[in-house]
This record gives structure tokens, sequence and C-alpha cells, in this order.
């Protein structure tokens, strides 16, 4: 389906997409990076509005969100398309690729999400979000105002403009943010873009919604003690309740780096709860993911692969009453 574009300026004889910091000219069947924003008969298009690709029922957990309603399902959508070229991407076939899809139109997708048991909301993920934006704000406007307890989640790379985010945002429960690594030249030669606009939308999102960050150490690109610090550092100046998930590569995609060792990412963690409370790890078999209170260590929520218990009700810590940013 076609969708008219909802952030453009004319510029002469193109179009200036504004939807994201590539800001790409788009004349008449030529497209932007994304490879989906482009001109047809002199009208600014999405080729991609309604298109689903891929659609599960996943443990919140898995987004990953920890901090938000744990325990809970939530019903995980994408479509095809990106804005990054990532070397090591998980979901290349549909984020570098046209993928076979199908359209769901609003209401469809409402009866689904409303009639899965144990079903939290809707997450926009799989492939990125903000290049489905024409169709994610007007499901989130539709949801809010047929019901506001519904969940609306994007799981997203952050490369996004400012005017398109903070529109969108007060429809927004939670987020999951990629944070690709911590250095300029990671983001343009692995990732195809640049990391100033993540960390403005990371800063941007905190003040509106929960957020969850999640870093990929990649084998001697962005694994070193000192680039995770410095992420660590960031999201403290920020907030050092930021969750801060840290997940293992594995060789996937253009990039063959061999799999991260364990132990640099356990040390990762290690360093990086000397600046925030919560700290995870991803991809790693075995590892006590469970959340504890920063103030007393209670043991406040159990994780088993995606099998979750809390011992918490509401933002206390059941022992000792300290704050905890966690969502129920």
């Amino acid at each position: 389906m076609e969708e008219k574009l909802k952030f453009y300026k004319e510029k002469g004889n193109c179009i200036k997409c504004h939807l994201c910091p590539h800001n790409c000219f788009l004349s008449e069947g030529k497209y932007g990076v994304c490879k989906l924003r482009t001109v047809k008969n002199n009208i600014p298009i999405v080729t991609n509005y309604g298109e689903i690709t891929s659609a599960n029922v996943d443990p919140i957990e898995k987004k990953p969100l920890y901090h938000f309603k744990p325990g809970m399902d939530i019903l995980s959508v994408g479509t095809f398309g990106c804005n990054m070229s990532c070397s090591f991407c998980q979901n290349h076939e549909i984020s570098q690729n046209k993928s076979s899809s199908e359209f769901i139109d609003i209401d469809k997708l409402i009866n689904l999400i409303i009639n899965i048991p144990n079903n939290e909301g809707i997450a926009f993920t799989y492939n990125e979000p903000f290049m489905w934006y024409e169709y994610v704000y007007d499901v989130a406007k539709k949801i809010k105002e047929y019901d506001k307890s519904i969940s609306i989640i994007l799981v997203t790379n952050g490369f996004v403009n400012k005017e398109p985010l903070e529109k969108i945002l007060p429809f927004i429960d939670a987020m999951n943010i990629d944070l690709k690594g911590f250095t300029q030249k990671y983001y343009n030669e692995i990732c195809g873009a640049k990391i100033e606009p993540v960390l403005e939308t990371i800063k941007i999102a905190s003040k509106y919604t929960h957020v969850e960050i999640t870093t990929l150490m990649v084998r001697d690109e962005n694994d070193s003690l000192e680039e995770i610090v410095g992420i660590a550092k960031f999201l403290s100046s920020i907030d050092k309740n930021i969750p801060l998930h840290l997940s293992r590569y594995f060789p996937n995609y253009k990039m063959k780096n061999q799999p991260t060792l364990v132990e640099n990412i356990m040390n990762a963690k290690k360093e990086a709860k000397k600046y925030l409370n919560y700290v995870y790890v991803g991809n790693v078999a075995g590892v006590d993911n469970n959340t504890y209170c920063p103030n007393c260590g209670y043991n406040l929520v159990t994780r088993d692969i995606y099998t979750t218990n809390a011992h918490i009700k509401g933002d206390k810590c059941t022992n000792c009453k300290e704050y905890i940013n966690i969502i129920f």
C-alpha cells in the first residue's frame, strides 16, 4: 500500500524527506536511503503502509524490555526497510530487502491485539519502525483513542529527526533503543549512519516514556571496556535507572568476526554497573538476569530465559521501599 509522506518539504524539482537525519532528496521514481520513500505522480509517498512481513506473539522480555510489564506477552509486528545498513543485521532479509508482505488494516490489527490472551499491546519491531512511520503513527493514535491502556512499544535504532519523534511520543508507552556503539567511526563504517541523532533520541524519549537501551557488543569493533563505560556514563547522565542490555554478537549477514567473548561481556557489565543501576546480558546462556534492588540487593524479579516471576508490586522495593524504575 502507498501513503503520502507526513514529513517533507518541496525543494525545487525535488522533495526533501524530513523523517530521518539522512534528509534524502526524492524525485519521481527515485528512492531515499530506506528504499521506501519516493515520488509517484508528483506525490511524495511511502510504499510499505500497512504491509506486514512478520507477526508473532513474544514475551515482552524478548524485545528486550525487563522493566516494563514483566511477564506479559506482546503482539510483535514488522514490515520491510531500514535507514541503516548494519553489517551484522539479524533481520537483513526484511530490513535490507523488500520481502513478501500482507496488508493489515488498523481495525483488524486492533482486533488481533485485544483477542490475544495475556497480551499487553503491540510492539513495532523486527525492521526499523520509524521507516513505517505513517502506519505506526495512525495505528498508535487510533489504539489510544480506542483504549489508552493498550501498550504501544517501539524497538528502534533511534535514527529519526526531532519533529516526527516528538509527534509520536505521546502515544508510545515504552521504547527499546539500539545504541549500536559509542563512536562516529563505528556508526559510519558499520551502520551507515551518525551517532549524534541517536543520542538525541535517547535524551528526548527518556522525558516522555519508558526507555531501555540495547548495545550489541561486536567482537573487535565496539566491545572494549572504554566504549561500554562511555555508553554507561552517557546514560547515567540522563538517568542512572535506565536499563542497559549488553548483547553478545554472533556472525551474521556481512559481519564475519568471531562471537564476542563472554568474559568481555561480563567484564563490561561489571564496569557499566558502576554508573547504572540495571545492566543485563543478552545472548549468553546461564547468566543472572534477575532484577535486584540497587539499594538493598533484594531480588525483585526472577528471570529464567523468558519465564518471569515478579516479587514486587508497584515501583517500590518490597524490602526497603527504594524507588525502582519498573512499570507493571
